[in-house]
Parts: C-alpha cells; sequence; structure tokens
C-alpha cells in the first residue's frame, strides 16, 4: 500500500474528511474540539495558564478514540500534525454553520450526515 504525500492543505482537506467518514468519528472530534476551545476561553478568562496543558489532551483523546475504535485508521495528525489540526478546527466550524455536508460530498464521503 503506498502513502500519498500532501503538498498543499488543498489537496489534503479531502483526505481528512475521508479519514474522517463516519458520523461518530466526526461527532466525538467535535466534543474535544469544543473542550479545547472551552479551555482556551477560561485559559485567558482565569489567566491559570496550567490549564494549557490540557488542551492537548482534550483535542487528542476524544480524536484518537474515534480513529483508534470507530473509524480505525491512523490519525493524520501522525504525519501531518499541523495541517490535522487547522483542519480539525475547519471542520468543526463548518459543521457548526451547517455548510460541512457539501465538504463532505466533494471529498467522496458517502456518509454525509454531520
Amino acid at each position: 500500500m503506498t502513502t500519498r504525500t500532501y503538498k498543499t492543505f488543498r489537496e489534503f482537506w479531502p483526505f481528512y474528511l475521508r479519514e474522517h467518514s463516519r458520523p461518530e468519528t466526526r461527532r466525538l472530534h467535535y466534543v474535544g474540539t469544543a473542550i479545547v476551545i472551552v479551555l482556551a476561553l477560561a485559559t485567558v478568562a482565569t489567566q491559570n495558564w496550567w490549564l494549557l496543558l490540557a488542551l492537548p489532551v482534550a483535542g487528542y483523546f476524544f480524536a484518537w478514540i474515534a480513529h483508534f475504535r470507530v473509524e480505525r485508521n491512523r490519525p493524520a495528525t501522525f504525519t501531518y500534525p499541523l495541517w490535522s489540526l487547522f483542519a480539525d478546527f475547519r471542520m468543526f466550524f463548518l459543521w457548526l454553520t451547517g455548510r460541512l455536508g457539501g465538504e463532505l460530498e466533494r471529498a467522496g464521503v458517502q456518509d454525509r450526515r454531520t
């Protein structure tokens, strides 16, 4: 099995969505991303900078459960850490605004339920 190397985020994005094809996977990502956002806001509001240590734990915990238990694939974070982080937030905000369905369709994801 050959692994494709992505040179741009634009090329990577459809791959990322296909790696998150199951609604359960995306839901677990949304939970982790929402917790990360709340923790980041709480850190700024309270100026308790120790909370920053919880950010990667919260984000990766739910994402990795999704990939290892639901999707049964290797997290893209292992190969493309920054693009995966950006893609996770993009997926989250597209979902919040109701625009993720079209992106999933363009990426060839069959089960488009967000």
